[in-house]
C-alpha cells in the first residue's frame, strides 16, 4: 500500500487466564463514520471501541503525534497479466467507495496518504495465480491506502504480506462487482517491535463472494478492524482469522459485519493461541441485522487456546437483529487451557510430549489453515507455529 506523509488499555493478568465473554451490543461506534480526523476526539482509552488497547503502545497513532518520515515502507506488487496496477491521487473517485473510517486512527491515516494503491482485476476476469502484495516495514512512521477492486463476475485470489519494522496504520478497501469472488489473505509477520493499526473494508456486490483470511503472529501491537456491507441481494462473506500471540504482544482483532440488505449470507471463524507472560488477544465480534435485512443467514465463533500461565484473552461476540424475518442467526466463543487429556492420549500411545503438543496446536489449527488455499503461504504458516512452540521450549 502506498506510503504517505502525516497531516496536521488493556490490562493483562501474570499467572493467570482472564476470559470476557460478553453479549453486550457494541457494533454502533461512539461517532458517526468520517473521513475527517477532527470529527473523532482523541481517545483515553475508557470508550468501548479502545477499552483492550494499551493506547500508549501505539507510538501516537491515536492523538496526531506520529508524524510520517520517508522511505518508511516499500511497497511491491506482482500481478498476473490482464491486472491494473496504479498509484493514484487523493481525488480519485475510487478512493473511500467501501466505507468511511470509524475511529480516530483510520480517519489520521485517510487523512494522511499522498497516493494511494489500486489494484484492478477487470469484469469477467479469472486469475489462475494470485496477487501478491508486498509490504515490508524500514523503521519510522508511515500511512496508507490500498484498494482490490474486482469487476463483475472476476475472480481473484490477493496475498497482502506485512513483515519488517514499521508503526503503520492503513485503510485497506474490497469492492466487488456483481457475481464476483474475491479471496484476500492477510499476513502479518512483522518483526517484534512493529505497530501496526488497519480498517478493511468490504463491500460485497449482489450474489459476489468475499473470503478474508487474516493471519496475524507479529508485531508489538496489532489492531485490525475487517468490516462487511453488501451492495446487493444473494452476498457472501466468510471472514477467517488465525493469531499466535507471543509473550508481552497485543494482538487485536475487532470485525463487523453489517447485513444491510437483504438475502445475504456471512460466517466468521477465528481460532488464537496465546502463551507467554502478558500475551494478550482480543477479538471484538459484531454482526448488525438491519431491519430491512430479511432472509439473512449469519453466524460468528472464536475460540482461544491458552498453552501457559500469564496470557489473557479477551472475547466478544455481539449480535444486534432488528428483524424477525432470519433464516438464522448466531455466535460462539470459547477459551481454554490446554487440554491435558489429548496429550496424556498422545503421550500414552508412545509420542513424546514435544511432539504431542505440535499435534494438537496443529489440529487446532488445521481447518483455518485450510481456508488459504495458497500452498507457499500455507507451508510458511505451518512453519511459523512450529517455531513459535520450539520458542516456548527452548
Amino acid at each position: 500500500m502506498a506510503e504517505a506523509q502525516n497531516s496536521p488499555v488493556g490490562s493483562t493478568t501474570a499467572g493467570a487466564i482472564a476470559v470476557a465473554a460478553e453479549s453486550t451490543v457494541a457494533t454502533r461506534m461512539s461517532a458517526p463514520p468520517s473521513f475527517d480526523v477532527a470529527d473523532f476526539p482523541v481517545p483515553h482509552g475508557r470508550e468501548e471501541e479502545w477499552r483492550f488497547t494499551p493506547l500508549e503502545r501505539l507510538r501516537g497513532l491515536h492523538d496526531g503525534t506520529a508524524v510520517a518520515s520517508g522511505d518508511s515502507l516499500k511497497v511491491a506488487v506482482e500481478a498476473p497479466e490482464g491486472v491494473t496496477v496504479e498509484l493514484v491521487g487523493r481525488d480519485d473517485p475510487r478512493l473511500g467507495r467501501a466505507g468511511a473510517p470509524v475511529d480516530r486512527v483510520a480517519a489520521q491515516a485517510y487523512s494522511a496518504f499522498e497516493q494511494a494503491g489500486v489494484v484492478t482485476v477487470p469484469k469477467e476476469t479469472v486469475l489462475t495465480e494470485p496477487i501478491r502484495i508486498s509490504v515490508h516495514g524500514q523503521g519510522g512512521v508511515a500511512y496508507g491506502h490500498q484498494v482490490i477492486e474486482l469487476g463483475a463476475f472476476a475472480e481473484a485470489v490477493v496475498v497482502i504480506d506485512h513483515t519488517g519494522d514499521v508503526v503503520t496504520a492503513a485503510n485497506v478497501e474490497y469492492v466487488l462487482g456483481d457475481g464476483a469472488k474475491l479471496t484476500v489473505v492477510s499476513v502479518q509477520d512483522w518483526d517484534d517491535k512493529a505497530v501496526h493499526v488497519a480498517q478493511h473494508n468490504a463491500l460485497v456486490g449482489r450474489d459476489a463472494s468475499f473470503k478474508s483470511v487474516v493471519v496475524t503472529f507479529g508485531g508489538d501491537l496489532v489492531r485490525l478492524h475487517p468490516r462487511v456491507a453488501y451492495a446487493g441481494t444473494g452476498g457472501e462473506a466468510e471472514l477467517y482469522g488465525l493469531y499466535f500471540t507471543d509473550a508481552g504482544q497485543h494482538q487485536e482483532h475487532r470485525l463487523l459485519v453489517d447485513h444491510n440488505t437483504p438475502h445475504c449470507k456471512s460466517n466468521v471463524a477465528y481460532k488464537g493461541a496465546l502463551q507467554g507472560e502478558q500475551a494478550h488477544a482480543v477479538w471484538i465480534g459484531d454482526v448488525l441485522i438491519e431491519a430491512k435485512a430479511e432472509g439473512t443467514d449469519t453466524y460468528e465463533m472464536n475460540r482461544n487456546l491458552v498453552l501457559t500461565d500469564g496470557a489473557r484473552v479477551d472475547s466478544v461476540p455481539n449480535l444486534e437483529i432488528e428483524t424477525g424475518e432470519i433464516v438464522g442467526a448466531g455466535h460462539a466463543s470459547a477459551t481454554g487451557r490446554f487440554d491435558d487429556e489429548q496429550l496424556f492420549y498422545l503421550m500414552a500411545r508412545g509420542i513424546p510430549e514435544h511432539e504431542a503438543r505440535r499435534l494438537v496446536v496443529r489440529g487446532f489449527f488445521a481447518e483455518l489453515v485450510q481456508q488459504i488455499g495458497v500452498a507457499d503461504i500455507q507451508e510458511r504458516l505451518l512453519a511459523r507455529i512450529e517455531e513459535e512452540l520450539e520458542a516456548s521450549v527452548a
